[in-house]
C-alpha cells in the first residue's frame, strides 16, 4: 500500500511539476553576424514564467546554459553572439519555461552556422557629383573581432553597384573590390544618377541591398528658363516685325492709290490755266498796241 501510495504521489508530482506550456516558433535569426534567437511563450503560460536558454555545439554534444539567458520574460530575446564562437561550426538552441514549482518541455531550434546563415548587410554609402561624374564613398560596420583575428569585412568578396540614371531609368551594374572610395567616369553632366550598394561572400549568399542614393554628376543648369524666354522674345519679335510689315504695305498701296489719282487733276488744272493765261496775255498785249 506504501508503495502505491508513493507512486501516486510522484505522477501527481510529475504532473504539476513537468507539464507547463512549452515556448514554440524557437527559431535564431543573424544580420552582419549578430545572432538573436526569438521564441514566443505556450498557451497559457503564467504570467510569472520565465526562461531558460542552452545552446548545443555539433562538434562538443552537450548542452552548455547561456549565461545572459537564464532568466528571460515573455517577449524577451537571447543574443548568442558569444555563445557562437565558431563560424564554422553547428548549432542549435532550445528553450524551457520556468515557474518555482513547474517546467515545461523543452523546445529545440533548427541547426545554425553563423558563417552561412547570417545576413550581410551593406556598408554605409554616400555619393556626391564631380563633373561627369560620381564619387561613392563606403563606410563598412563597426569592425568586430570575431575568430582568430577575422572581421566582418574579411567575409566580403566584393561590392555591386547598381547605378540608375533617374531620367529614364537606365542602368547598369559594376562589381568592384572594396574600396573606401571609388569614382565612376563617363558619366552625363547635370544629370541625376542613384546609386545602391551590396556585398557578395564566399560563405553567405543571403544579402540585402542599400537604400538608394542620388546625386547630381554636377550642379544643374540654371539657364534651363532661357529657352523659353527666348521663344516668347522670338515669337513676339517675329509678331512685331509682321505687324511692322503690315503698316508698310499699307501706306505704300495707300500712296499708289493716291498717286493714281492727283495726276488727273494736275493735267486738268494746269492746262485750263494756261489758256487762261495766254487768253490774257494777249489781250493785254493789244490793249498796249
Amino acid at each position: 500500500m506504501g508503495l502505491w501510495l508513493l507512486l501516486l504521489l510522484l505522477h501527481f508530482h510529475l504532473v504539476l511539476c513537468v507539464f507547463l506550456p512549452a515556448p514554440f516558433n524557437v527559431s535564431i535569426s543573424s544580420f552582419n553576424l549578430e545572432h538573436t534567437l526569438s521564441f514566443l511563450p505556450g498557451a497559457q503560460t503564467p504570467s510569472d514564467a520565465s526562461f531558460t536558454v542552452q545552446v548545443l555545439r555539433s562538434r562538443k554534444n552537450s548542452w552548455r546554459p547561456v549565461a545572459a539567458c537564464l532568466e528571460l520574460k515573455a517577449g524577451q530575446m537571447c543574443n548568442l553572439t558569444k555563445a557562437f564562437k565558431d563560424l564554422f561550426d553547428h548549432y542549435r538552441a532550445r528553450v524551457q519555461a520556468v515557474t518555482p514549482n513547474k517546467t515545461s518541455n523543452w523546445t529545440v531550434s533548427g541547426w545554425f552556422q553563423p558563417v552561412s546563415d547570417t545576413v550581410l548587410g551593406p556598408p554605409d554609402l554616400s555619393v556626391s557629383g564631380c563633373g561627369n561624374c560620381l564619387i561613392l564613398q563606403l563606410r563598412l560596420p563597426a569592425a568586430t573581432v570575431l575568430r582568430q583575428n577575422l572581421q566582418l569585412k574579411d567575409l566580403y568578396r566584393e561590392f555591386v553597384f547598381h547605378v540608375q540614371r533617374t531620367r529614364d531609368g537606365t542602368q547598369f551594374r559594376l562589381n568592384l573590390p572594396y574600396e573606401e572610395e571609388t569614382v565612376i567616369t563617363y558619366l552625363q553632366p547635370g544629370v541625376e544618377y542613384c546609386v545602391t550598394v551590396s556585398v557578395t561572400s564566399l560563405f553567405s549568399s543571403i544579402t540585402v541591398p542599400s537604400k538608394p542614393q542620388c546625386a547630381f554628376t554636377s550642379p544643374p543648369s540654371r539657364r534651363s528658363s532661357f529657352p523659353v524666354v527666348f521663344s516668347l522674345v522670338g515669337v513676339f519679335s517675329v509678331l512685331a516685325f509682321l505687324l511692322m510689315g503690315l503698316v508698310v504695305y499699307g501706306s505704300q498701296l495707300s500712296f499708289k492709290l493716291l498717286s493714281q489719282r492727283i495726276p488727273r487733276t494736275l493735267v486738268t488744272h494746269p492746262t485750263v490755266s494756261a489758256g487762261t493765261c495766254k487768253i490774257k496775255c494777249s489781250l493785254s498785249h493789244q490793249n498796249l498796241l
